[in-house]
């Protein structure tokens, strides 16, 4: 299984103007983080998980020709924002694009683009065929998804597990009903958005924490906050087996 992080930035702390802080105007790439998703390619399917505001230009950086699914965590405006952009996919494929959430997701996507599912669709719109998931282990085509239920804040995420694999953002709890979903991993990503306390995000201790308790061979930290501070300052804080990821990064599983 090849992973690749699209972005593994946030809205959350960054100005809606131009910002003068030492991440903001940093030389490294590793500090140029778009808004967090993960394109997973296994057994010849290609699926996101979140479709943000950057989308459109992720899928052009990474060159992604193909898309057969998309999986939401949860109805942010920072994690569905892009969908309407699937239609390009739509096109290449000729066919539906699968899409995979729950009841509240499909409510926030279909007021947010109610012209894709509308009885009287304009010529062009997105083509989206909706599958409710829940809690329960589900399956795009012979790959197994196993939801990992969450709290941002009071709100109900969805985190992923894929084999050895898993995939958390904007969380900042785990029940130990949960935790136990995410016991023998290989590879773990997981939020963490800055190193003071934030009210529905891990902070770079809590993720640590839950890193140090699941033991996973390797975690990749993820939902970046420019507060955390620079990739090359706070990766000598980490543990061996903990790197901060970034954009472009590809890991296999």
């Amino acid at each position: 299984m090849k992973v690749t992080f699209l972005g593994t930035g946030t809205s959350q702390g960054v100005p809606m103007i131009a910002c003068d802080c030492e991440v903001c105007t940093s030389t490294n790439s590793k500090d140029k983080r778009l808004r967090s998703s993960i394109l997973v390619e296994v057994n010849d399917q290609t699926i996101i998980v979140d479709t943000g505001p950057d989308f459109r230009y992720q899928m052009l950086r990474a060159q992604v020709k193909k898309l057969d699914a998309v999986v939401f965590t949860h109805e942010h405006k920072d994690h569905v924002a892009g969908l309407d952009d699937v239609r390009g996919f739509n096109y290449i494929m000729k066919k539906s694009m699968q899409i995979y959430a729950t009841e509240n997701v499909q409510t926030a996507l279909k007021r947010d683009f109610h012209y894709a599912f509308g009885a009287n669709k304009y010529p062009g719109v997105p083509q989206l065929e909706l599958n409710t998931i829940t809690s329960e282990p589900f399956h795009i085509e012979d790959l197994e998804m196993i939801p990992i239920q969450l709290k941002h804040y009071k709100m109900d995420v969805f985190g992923y597990r894929i084999g050895k694999f898993a995939y958390i953002t904007d969380a900042n709890y785990i029940a130990e009903s949960e935790m136990k979903k995410l016991e023998g991993l290989e590879v773990l990503v997981i939020n963490a958005l800055q190193k003071t306390n934030h009210i529905s995000h891990f902070t770079l201790e809590e993720a640590l924490d839950v890193i140090g308790r699941l033991k996973p061979k390797k975690a990749y930290l993820t939902h970046i906050s420019h507060r955390m501070g620079k990739h090359e300052d706070v990766s000598k804080e980490l543990p061996e087996n903990v790197e901060l990821a970034y954009d472009g990064l590809v890991v296999e599983v």
